[in-house]
């Protein structure tokens, strides 16, 4: 069965193959991202937003169950804007409530989110399903306010602190994340230190820290200066 999908070169959304899934098994629930911050080029690559229904992935999911597996990560390139592209214009937080009463699965984890589209309703969701881990990434890529806006991120450090206060004000034991990119076009020591004391304010869990390097196709590459020398970038 895996070679005649392979011969035939696609494999449908949602196809699930005829061996045992994994205990955690991984559902992609959207593609693509409508952000275009200035140094990524998945929006490039992968097109615009484009998100499954939720009966579709319930019906993945609980095949997956029925099959072995317990919990369930769902993936996409912004997983928090899931849903607006959809006629019925669900969002996160309704996937999760309807994935929640599936009998059999324990737990559900989802990745990758985008600060600006976390509302209210998802933190509200993940405070109140049990099945929901507390484990959040929360990509802020730079704690200065002039990098942030260069890369088009669409919320400032004050914006991004208040959002992490509302997520452990409803849950204090919640697992936090984070991506950083250091050496970003411009970036001087001062701006540095902001991102280095906002990773020390908020004492993340884990952080993923990435040197600036310009991806083809983006704004950054085109129209911004790789002037950060590598050492410094190596050092910060």
């Amino acid at each position: 069965m895996v070679r005649a999908v392979c011969r035939i070169g696609a494999i449908p959304e949602g196809f699930i193959l005829p061996l045992r899934p994994p205990v955690s098994a991984n559902v992609t629930i959207m593609q693509g991202c409508n952000n275009f911050c200035t140094y990524c080029v998945v929006p490039y690559r992968r097109g615009r937003e484009k998100s499954r229904s939720i009966a579709e992935i319930g019906c993945e999911v609980a095949e997956l169950v029925r099959r072995g597996s317990r919990e369930v990560v769902l993936l996409g390139q912004n997983v928090d804007s899931y849903g607006h592209d959809l006629p019925e214009k669900p969002c996160l937080a309704d996937l999760l409530s309807a994935l929640h009463d599936i009998p059999g699965l324990l737990r559900i984890r989802f990745l990758t989110s985008h600060p600006k589209d976390i509302s209210q309703k998802l933190i509200d969701a993940m405070a109140h399903l049990p099945k929901v881990c507390r484990s959040l990434s929360l990509p802020v890529q730079s704690g200065d306010d002039t990098i942030l806006a260069a890369m088009r991120r669409g919320y400032t450090n004050q914006q991004y602190r208040e959002l992490v206060e509302r997520i452990k004000t409803a849950m204090p034991d919640i697992s936090l994340q984070t991506d950083l990119i250091v050496g970003f076009p411009s970036e001087n020591e001062e701006q540095f230190n902001q991102s280095y004391k906002l990773m020390a304010d908020i004492g993340y869990d884990a952080i993923h820290v990435a040197a600036y390097s310009p991806r083809p196709q983006t704004v950054a590459a085109r129209d911004m200066a790789d002037d950060v020398p590598v050492i410094e970038k190596k050092r910060r």
